[in-house]
Parts: structure tokens; C-alpha cells; sequence
């Protein structure tokens, strides 16, 4: 006997519960091909496929969904579908980097919320549009030099924006009584307020966020308000409080078996100790780090603990480890296509050799065996202009989100 739509579809259903987005396609894939007469449940079968697709990252796929959703529900007359479905695709085009289109579309889930009273649905809203403006204002940033709070009026406006809904969100949901969303709501305040240098008052946020993880049990959430706690901190200039936050980091990032976050958070940590001049524990932390990095082949992050390493051994006298650190970043920047690090290594190399008197022909392919004269008293690594901004914002490079 032939599955009837409903059955094919509440399969698909079940699968998508149970984590299993691409089984679960296939069934509501099936359902669409087998039809039903039912528009609302075939409005329903659209939606839960693009949101299977949004989940599976094919974005191409999902907008399809969602606009046969969204066509549907016009059809139909439902206008709580209309607005969902009009969510559904601001989240998708924000995703795609279609920020205009996306905010449109989240404005109409708005107004439809508001206009069949849904203060569900409004909240929803109103958290999706901070989302748009928070993506697009960080887009806008993207390989600016720039201090946190130290932005171009385009990019504050936006990111103002953000904090504007996100209030309005944390207003609504607060009403609602909904602790799990105002959670999600102090988080983003955190960050927008902590990209628009309002350092003080990302840490208030942030700490409502964390005190909100801890009573749900949510680890993960916990994990990146303590990070992104010691990345504000850094700014106020707090190292040790930093460090503390940095450490309550690794030990989350360890007990939920996140190596990538437990990169993160040693690399934060030997940034930060460097900050307090104390190098030894610097280097402990970069070493953890580059064991991770090259645990997960991230030469990118292989990359930047070799300079800071380099950095560190540098400060403590040690210039031949700070030679073998230096041209490891050299030949890694050069491997990854990176202009700027490979200037800079380039640089490192040649003031070492230099202050060391050996020549490119006395050293060995690792960087780390070769004969020395005796080196000069001090000698000066060669940081980018900004030394204490660039060890402040990589000690937050990987910033948290919610």
C-alpha cells in the first residue's frame, strides 16, 4: 500500500526531530511528489523542508521552500503562515548575505505579528531583524583594523540598529516570561554593545546571559559568556580578571570535547599573559594552542601561535627559539596566501639573523639547529603598529556569539 502524504510527511517530520535533516528531506521530497488536496498541510510540508535545507546549509534550497510556503499561505488566506514564512526567508536571505531583502521580509513577519496580535511571533520577529542588522554590521567590518568601538558611521548605524530590536525583543519576551529568549537577547546585546566599544555595558549584558546559561544547565551558552566576559575585560584593560574568564573558557571547552573552542581559549590566554609581561605561561598557553591547531590542520591558527610564540621568546631573551618560531610563520603565511603575515614574518626572520649572525646557509630546513654567535643584548621584534590593539583584539579574534 502507497504512504498517503500526511504519513510520508510526518516521517519526514520525525527524522528532522531525531537529527536527521537529509533523511528527513527525502520523506517531505516524497510527500510533495505524492500531493494532497490539503493546501495547509502542503504549506506546512514546504516550510519544514526549507527549514531541513536551512539546517543541511543549502540555502538555495530553502529559499525555494520558503517562497512556495509564503505563495501558499497567500493563496490560503492565513496570515500567521504569510508572516512565518516571510520569517523563514529574512533568516535564509541573512545567511546569504542579502541583508536588505532580509530585513523586508522579517519587517512583514513583524507587522503581520503584530496585526493578528502574535506576540510570539512579534518577539521572533523583532529578534530576527537585530540578527540582520548584528550580521550586517559585523559583514561591513570584515577585515577593518579598527578598535572595537572605533567604527565608521555606516557600521555604527547598523549595528545601533541591532541594539535597538534586540531592547525591544528583551522588552517583549520579559513579557512573556520566556527566560530562554531574554538569555539570547542579553547575549547579542553583549556583543553589539561590545562592537560599538561600549565595553561596561557589554559586560553587564554578559553576565546576565551567563547567569541565565547556568540556571538552564547550558554549557555551551555558559562557555561563550565567559569568553566573551574576558574579551570586554581585555579592553577595560583587566588582564587578570580576563585571565579568569579565559580559564572558566578552557575548562568548559574541555568538558564538552569542543578542541576548537579549547583553541581558542589557550590562544585568548597566552595573549593575555603577554599583556601581563608574564611570558613563560604565555608560551605554555601558544604551545597548547599549535598542539590543537595542527591536531585540527588549521594552519591559520598554527600561524598565529608561531608569532606569538616568536613574540614571547623574544621578550625573554631566547632569540634562537624565537628564529625557529618566526620562519615557521614565514613558510606557514607563505603556504596560506597570507600578504600581511608573510611582510611581517619576513621581517622577523631577517632582524634575527641578523642580530644573531647566521646566515639563511647555517640553518636547517626546521628553523631550529644552526651555529651562533653569541647574541647582542636586546633586540627588537618586529610587531605591526599597535602592538597592544593587536594583542587585545587577538585575544578576542574568535569573539562568541549569543
Amino acid at each position: 500500500m502507497e504512504a498517503s502524504c500526511l504519513e510520508l510527511a510526518l516521517e519526514g517530520e520525525r527524522l528532522c526531530k531525531a537529527g536527521d535533516f537529509k533523511g528527513g528531506t527525502a520523506f517531505f521530497e516524497a510527500a510533495v511528489q505524492v500531493g494532497t488536496e490539503d493546501l495547509k498541510t502542503l504549506s506546512a510540508i514546504y516550510s519544514q523542508l526549507g527549514n531541513a535545507y536551512f539546517y543541511l546549509k543549502e540555502y538555495g534550497k530553502a529559499l525555494e521552500y520558503h517562497k512556495h510556503d509564503l505563495t501558499l499561505a497567500r493563496t490560503i488566506g492565513d496570515r500567521i503562515g504569510e508572516g512565518k514564512a516571510s520569517g523563514n526567508l529574512g533568516n535564509t536571505l541573512k545567511v546569504l548575505g542579502r541583508y536588505d531583502e532580509a530585513v523586508v521580509c522579517c519587517q512583514r513577519h513583524l507587522d503581520i505579528s503584530q496585526e493578528q496580535g502574535d506576540k510570539v511571533g512579534e518577539a521572533r520577529a523583532l529578534y530576527n531583524i537585530g540578527n540582520v542588522f548584528h550580521a550586517k554590521g559585523k559583514q561591513q567590518l570584515w577585515g577593518c583594523t579598527q578598535e572595537p568601538g572605533d567604527l565608521p558611521p555606516d557600521v555604527r548605524d547598523t549595528l545601533q540598529r541591532a541594539t535597538g530590536f534586540y531592547e525591544m525583543n528583551l522588552c517583549l519576551v520579559k513579557e512573556l516570561g520566556d527566560r530562554a529568549a531574554q538569555g539570547r537577547a542579553f547575549g547579542n546585546l553583549g556583543n553589539t554593545h561590545y562592537l560599538l566599544g561600549n565595553f561596561v555595558e557589554a559586560i553587564k549584558f554578559h553576565r546576565q546571559r551567563l547567569s541565565i546559561a547556568k540556571e538552564f544547565g547550558d554549557k555551551a551558552a555558559e562557555r561563550r559568556a565567559y569568553s566573551n566576559l574576558g574579551n570586554a575585560l581585555i579592553f577595560l584593560g583587566q588582564f587578570n580578571t580576563a585571565t579568569e574568564y579565559y580559564r572558566k573558557t578552557l575548562q568548559l571547552s574541555r568538558q564538552l570535547r569542543d578542541q576548537v573552542m579549547e583553541a581558542q581559549a589557550c590562544y585568548s590566554l597566552g595573549n593575555t599573559y603577554t599583556l601581563l609581561q608574564q611570558y613563560e605561561r604565555a608560551i605554555d598557553y601558544h604551545l597548547k594552542h599549535l598542539f590543537i591547531a595542527q591536531e585540527l590542520t588549521d594552519r591559520v591558527g598554527e600561524g598565529r601561535a608561531c608569532w606569538s610564540l616568536g613574540n614571547a621568546y623574544v621578550s625573554l631573551g631566547n632569540h634562537r627559539q624565537a628564529l625557529h618560531y618566526a620562519r615557521k610563520h614565514l613558510a606557514i603565511s607563505k603556504e596560506i596566501g597570507d600578504r600581511n603575515g608573510e611582510l611581517t614574518a619576513r621581517m622577523n626572520v631577517e632582524q634575527l639573523m641578523e642580530a644573531l649572525g647566521v646566515s639563511e646557509s647555517d640553518l636547517s630546513p626546521c628553523g631550529s639547529e644552526f651555529e651562533m654567535q653569541e647574541p647582542p643584548s636586546c633586540i627588537f621584534f618586529f610587531i605591526p603598529k599597535g602592538t597592544i590593539l593587536a594583542l587585545k583584539r587577538h585575544c578576542s579574534i574568535f569573539h562568541s556569539l549569543r
